[in-house]
């Protein structure tokens, strides 16, 4: 396509927008993620002299084309709602007003990178929330799918609000806390599972100690008798369940620690745990007092995709549309106003980009003439700020697990329904 824009000579601006037409099932709303990632790409994208001669060898590029690929540089806007921002059906997260080969090109790499952290940002949303305000800890690398997408992930989940991280390379990439515990192979290695706990107490002194890699119980009585050894340096921090029934196993945990004196000494959970299993164990009440959260996490197991659409809606100043079925489009650029009571969103208006309306607006400038400006040169923390911010002025209803009844409410302002259906009859001929 680029080729053949360039063939044509089709330089003229173009607004692609970026948008999903439904929520996966389980979720209420997404929490928009992954503008860094783009914005970083859209800046540093270049074809490199090895990228033109393997596109050299497919045959189906000219000379000239690939010397004009060698000078390619992003030039566009970037419209967006900042990271962390809770997003609903046919809301632009992104909008791209560029050159028409500009903004094609690049269709791939912004779908992609935008829909890995949303998807897992959301899933993480659900899980802080299930966690009820205690801590929860990235364990998801293992089982993830790729180091890229963990990576990325545990500076998803960051934003969604995870404490932190297990995986070390995200932590010293973007700043986020590090935590993690033994495994079992270390107490295994051990002669005896008081041995492992002993020698990794000295060298972490307040460390979380795994005791289920024999008998739980036995395991959370070793802890003790490391205590009464000697009570005088003992500052283990934590134990850590990994299997069988966590609610039960916490409470008994609790009572021994308990009755031994040990009260400071918390209970940490993990174990094929996600937003609901953690709900279901707080309800019961269990006295757990933060979770390690992997796989379900890690590859959102319950909704792994989002059906991202990345659309033309104007070239050459002209509104641009789709007619398929079942598939609807809103054309130009667009604008979307959130409006609040007592500090509660209450609901949402997508309006063009030229009206002026009640309500926060959601896009913002983020980059201009293929540098960033605005909410696209703010860190890592910032995001997370807002999202915490953000998620809590939502309904109660939409801030739940369960499906919200009735949804977030989200309407087309009139002036964009009247714009859509003139160039739906402009296309229609």
């Amino acid at each position: 396509m680029l080729r053949s824009y360039y063939r044509e000579d089709m330089q003229e601006e173009a607004v692609f927008s970026l948008f999903f037409r439904h929520l996966p099932e389980r979720r209420n709303f997404m929490l928009a993620c992954g503008l860094e990632a783009v914005l970083r790409y859209l800046e540093e994208l270049r074809f490199e002299p090895d990228d033109l001669a393997y596109l050299g060898t497919l045959g189906l590029f000219e000379a000239d084309f690939l010397e004009r690929l060698s000078r390619f540089v992003f030039t566009g806007d970037v419209y967006a709602v900042p990271e962390g921002t809770p997003v609903f059906p046919n809301e632009p997260l992104l909008e791209i007003v560029a050159p028409i080969p500009q903004a094609q090109l690049v269709e791939s790499m912004v779908m992609n990178q935008i829909h890995l952290e949303t998807v897992l940002a959301s899933n993480a949303a659900r899980v802080v929330a299930a966690a009820r305000g205690r801590p929860v800890v990235d364990f998801a690398l293992r089982r993830m799918h790729g180091a890229d997408a963990a990576l990325r992930g545990a500076r998803a989940f960051y934003v969604a609000g995870v404490t932190a991280t297990s995986n070390v390379l995200a932590g010293q990439r973007f700043g986020i806390p590090v935590a993690g515990t033994m495994a079992h192979s270390y107490i295994q290695a051990h002669d005896s599972e008081r041995d492992a706990f002993r020698i990794f107490a000295e060298l972490y002194p307040e460390t979380t100690l795994l005791v289920d890699t024999y008998d739980t119980l036995r395991g959370v009585h070793e802890v003790i008798g490391l205590f009464h050894e000697r009570p005088d340096v003992f500052r283990v921090a934590a134990i850590r369940l990994d299997s069988g029934d966590l609610g039960a196993l916490a409470r008994e945990a609790r009572a021994l620690l308990d009755r031994a004196g040990l009260p400071r000494v918390r209970i940490f959970a993990s174990s094929d745990l996600d937003a609901e299993r953690i709900e279901a164990l707080l309800d019961s009440g269990a006295p757990i007092d933060a979770f390690g959260v992997g796989t379900r996490m890690g590859t959102s197991l319950d909704a792994p995709s989002l059906g991202l659409a990345y659309k033309l809606t104007e070239y050459a100043g002209r509104g641009r549309l789709k007619t398929s079925a079942c598939k609807r489009l809103l054309p130009g650029r667009k604008q979307v106003f959130r409006t609040f009571r007592d500090n509660c969103a209450t609901s949402d208006v997508i309006a063009r980009a030229c009206e002026r309306r009640s309500g926060q607006p959601l896009l913002e400038r983020v980059m201009e003439g293929g540098t960033r400006v605005g909410a696209g040169l703010e860190g890592l923390d910032a995001a997370r700020t807002r999202a915490a911010e953000q998620i809590a002025r939502l309904p109660a209803h939409v801030r739940a697990l369960e499906p919200a009844i009735p949804a977030y409410p989200v309407r087309v302002s009139e002036a964009l329904h009247e714009y859509a259906e003139a160039v739906r009859r402009e296309v229609a001929g």
